[in-house]
Parts: structure tokens; sequence; C-alpha cells
């Protein structure tokens, strides 16, 4: 494996949007060549900034042969976070076009968790009701991501499940969902109509790495606190549809939230997990921040607290 470091008397160089650009697409496409192709550029530009780019960081990005070009361990980190810096700058733009346009009435809610069915959906289509003229803008990614850009103005308002995502943030409770297990059709555990957390001893469940997957391992834990009594538990870097596919296969079992089921999927069976005679919840909260002055979130707060005036409680 190729160093991934520049010598130490590297040049420095300004590092700017377009070059974080090209070795993003670099490292999409695989090539050079033809990503100088989508973006309309000559290969020798796109070289020359790429490199240009590393010398101002200090590492080497990509790894390059006659096949191709592929990022370095180093190289992977920082276009992790370059790929973050982009989404957030188009984001900026986008924004500042709308308000140049004197649009008004939007609302940004992020969340990690499925729109198929459930309380989410629900609450969303009422609000689409109450508030015709207001532009609703859905978010799903990770956790952490949308701690982000809740903290940086970027989303109005988070659904989320676990703890408070900022300390200074603002929180109401929300609802409770149910945990359920997916199981391929020809699963033993199919023909029982709930399944007990104990009798998942010896599976292979498999859990996405993207929320809520932390989640509802931490449940899984806390109701099998002896690690001889837990499943063989698996880490996908996968969506909940893959981790749905992976099952179909007969490759495991999975943990999932009763909005999930919304979605159909061939080949899946879902059973309710119970602690006892009692069946396993999840809860929901909404954060926000308290400085935020936007109507629209105003508004959905009022719809929230008329849907929910009670914290769930799992009953």
């Amino acid at each position: 494996m190729a160093n991934d470091r520049l010598r130490p008397d590297a040049r420095p160089l300004a590092v700017d949007l377009q070059q974080l650009r090209f070795a993003v697409t670099a490292a999409d496409i695989g090539s050079f060549r033809q990503a100088a192709d989508a973006l309309r550029l000559r290969q020798s530009q796109m070289s020359r900034c790429v490199r240009q780019l590393e010398q101002s960081i200090g590492i080497v990005v990509f790894e390059r042969s006659s096949g191709g070009v592929k990022p370095t361990p180093g190289g992977r980190e920082f276009l992790r976070t370059a790929r973050i810096i982009l989404e957030q700058v188009d984001a900026l733009v986008a924004s500042a076009k709308t308000t140049r346009r004197g649009e008004t009435g939007k609302l940004a809610v992020g969340f990690c968790t499925s729109l198929s069915t459930g309380n989410l959906r629900a609450t969303l289509l009422d609000f689409k009701v109450h508030f015709p003229h207001v532009e609703l803008v859905t978010v799903e990614r990770s956790r952490t991501r949308l701690t982000t850009a809740l903290r940086n103005g970027a989303l109005d308002i988070v659904v989320v499940t676990g703890p408070t995502p900022l300390p200074e943030s603002q929180t109401v409770p929300l609802w409770c969902e149910r945990i359920l297990v997916a199981l391929p059709e020809n699963h033993p555990l199919t023909t029982r109509d709930a399944v007990l957390w104990t009798e998942l001893r010896n599976q292979t469940v498999l859990l996405s790495q993207y929320d809520p997957g932390q989640e509802l391992e931490d449940v899984l834990i806390s109701k099998l606190p002896l690690p001889g009594d837990r499943p063989q538990i698996e880490h996908h870097d996968v969506s909940r549809g893959i981790i749905k596919s992976l099952i179909s296969m007969g490759l495991g079992i999975s943990l999932v939230m009763e909005s999930d089921i919304g979605a159909s999927f061939a080949g899946l069976v879902y059973r309710e997990l119970h602690d006892g005679i009692r069946p396993s919840y999840l809860s929901f909260s909404a954060h926000w921040r308290g400085d935020n002055g936007n109507p629209a979130l105003h508004g959905f707060l009022k719809l929230l607290a008329e849907r929910y005036p009670s914290p769930a409680t799992g009953e």
C-alpha cells in the first residue's frame, strides 16, 4: 500500500470547493479521465487540481494505477468530510436562492425512521392539510448529521429516538413504536404470535449501522444483559431496505420499528417482540432550537401538542 503522507516540505496551497468537487467526483467514478469527461474538463486540469489539493492537505488522497484511481485510507476519511461540506454548501446556496426569490413558509424536518406508515407519516400529512402553502422539506440522515444540521440551522426540527441531540435544544416527547423482529417467511419463529427476547439467543441479528440501528441494539442489550444470552449481532453499512433483502436471503433476522412494516417486502414476516407478556417499545421525541423564530416551526409544534398532548408511555 502506498504511503498516503506527502513530504513534510510540501508547499501549502489554499483548498477551494472546486478541488473538493473534483476529488469527490473522481472517487465516485474511479477514474480521473471519466470524471473529467463528466465535468467537461481536460484530464490534465482534473489531475492538476487533485494534486494541488493533496499538497494542501498533506496526504495522498488517491492511489493511481492504469486501471483508475481509488482512495487511500486517509483519503477515504478526507472524502467523507468533503462530501458533508459540499452538501452543506449546496444547501446554503439553495436557501439563498429561495430567499432572493422572496419565497417564504418553509419547514425542514429531519428524521431517522420510516415514512412508509406510522405516526411521523400521519403527522406530516396532517401538517400539509393545516398548512398547505408551507413548503415541507424532509431529510433522512444519521443522528450525527441531523444533530449538526439542527445546530447550524439547516433543519428546523428533528424527530429521533434516544437522548436529546443538543443539550441546549427544546424537547417534547411524542409517540412510542413497537419493536418487531423481521424474519424470513420460513423461519421457525414465524409460527409464534409474538417472540420473546430470550428466543433470539441462537439467532444472527443483522443491524444497519444507520439509525435507529444503535438504539435497537441498545434495547436488545438491555433485555439480554448477559453476553451468553445474546444473539450474534452483525453490523452492516447498508440501508434498512438492504437489511430486509439480506433477511429474505436467509442470512439472519433483524429488529425493526413498526413504522418500517408499511413498505411491503416479499419473503418477510414480522412479529412483536415481548418482554414477558408485554410488547417492547422505543420512544420518539422532537427537538428544536429555542431561538428558531420560523413561523412554520411554531405551527408544527402547535400541531404536535394537539396530536400528542401527554408524554408517550407505551401503554
